[in-house]
């Protein structure tokens, strides 16, 4: 019988935050920040433990009563504007496996990228289990529209402005002429754990991308994207079929 791979799901929501204030207990849609990726990976069906890591007792007891895990404080060197999330994930993996407790896979959802659900969890991590050998990570990117690098400009002396990537304004290409570009949105990161200790990174050369629909790839970063969400979310379901 074919063995199943466990794959540890960490949220990691430091109390912290320079922009907004106390930002993953803001409530979005009637409910704190943090408890969106916690709901999203307590659905998927490949998740085997999800934990919460963070420094804050708020948000400690925020993620408990919606169902995460809370198996330490995380320490204040992890919690700085100057820690990094890859050190925070290693930290959660050396914690388990202290305790003896091994996962095949880890994956970090943030709390600032809200709209991933359950179903791009398991679609994500059907798409790297599929890869077999070929591939150890995957993350959440997004197809690039109004700001490809073909139209961005340079400002330059005087005010005037040049085009970034052409010699001049009429070698522009049309929109159906460019390539086609995605970036790295931040919806999930995935990866086997072995690799990410090799890496120390969810990005490198064996890492696939998991294409999702611009509305998706909103994030919380000012004020303005909580009211962006919020209207996303009015509309949900119509959305969800106008972009099938």
């Amino acid at each position: 019988m074919q063995s199943v791979d466990s794959v540890l799901a960490i949220v990691p929501a430091r109390g912290g935050s320079k922009g907004l204030p106390r930002k993953n207990l803001r409530k979005l849609g009637g409910r704190p920040l943090v408890s969106w990726p916690i709901s999203a990976a307590l659905g998927a069906k490949c998740v085997s433990r999800v934990i919460i890591s963070t420094d804050d007792l708020e948000i400690a007891e925020a993620a408990r009563l919606v169902g995460a895990e809370v198996p330490f404080l995380r320490p204040a060197a992890l919690a700085s504007d100057d820690a990094s999330s890859m050190d925070v994930v290693l930290h959660a993996i050396n914690f388990f496996e202290s305790k003896g407790v091994f996962f095949d896979f880890v994956l970090m959802l943030e709390p600032t990228s809200p709209l991933t659900d359950s179903e791009d969890v398991d679609a994500a991590f059907a798409m790297l289990r599929s890869s077999g050998k070929n591939a150890d990570s995957i993350v959440g990117i997004s197809r690039v529209e109004a700001a490809h690098p073909e139209y961005d400009v340079r400002l330059v002396e005087k005010g005037f402005i040049v085009p970034y990537a052409a010699p001049d304004f009429k070698s522009l290409r049309r929109r159906q002429e460019i390539e086609e570009l995605y970036f790295l949105e931040g919806s999930l990161y995935l990866s086997r754990v072995e690799a990410f200790r090799k890496h120390r990174s969810f990005y490198h050369e064996r890492t696939l991308g998991y294409p999702v629909p611009r509305w998706k790839s909103l994030e919380v970063d000012e004020h303005i994207d909580f009211v962006l969400i919020e209207a996303v979310l009015e509309r949900i379901e119509q959305i969800k079929l106008e972009s099938k």
